[in-house]
């Protein structure tokens, strides 16, 4: 197996992009494309237990807009192969001495990279 295709970390590190971009403005249409639409999905948050893309659209749809900055650090991206990626990354939020952790597994779909499982929680 392959780690780290420069072509494939390229695009798995766009979509990791795009998501964190969607996620500070609460741009909830890209947030909603990004996961796949499988009753197989899966997110941790911080404070909910979401299975499935129905559960995860829903918390969005409900999530306020207010307090969604973030900066990161440490962000891990690895590929594995051509069609299986992780992002892993630490955030701060202002006015917090937290350190937030988010963890995605992607996957190569039909229709682009998609958002399988993913993981927030923050450190004591």
């Amino acid at each position: 197996m392959e780690i780290n295709l420069p072509t494939v970390l390229a695009e798995v590190t766009a979509a990791f992009e795009r998501y964190e971009r969607a996620l500070v403005a609460n741009d909830v249409a890209v947030l909603d494309e990004l996961f796949w639409d499988s009753p197989h999905t899966l997110r941790y948050g911080a404070t909910e237990n979401l299975y499935g893309y129905r559960e995860i659209q829903a918390f969005r749809a409900a999530r306020p807009s207010a307090g969604l900055a973030r900066t990161l650090g440490r962000t891990v991206i690895t590929t594995y192969g051509r069609d299986f990626a992780t992002a892993n990354t630490e955030f701060h939020r202002a006015g917090s001495e937290r350190t937030g952790r988010q963890s995605q597994t992607w996957a190569r779909m039909p229709e682009g990279w998609r958002v399988v499982s993913a993981h927030v929680s923050w450190l004591s």
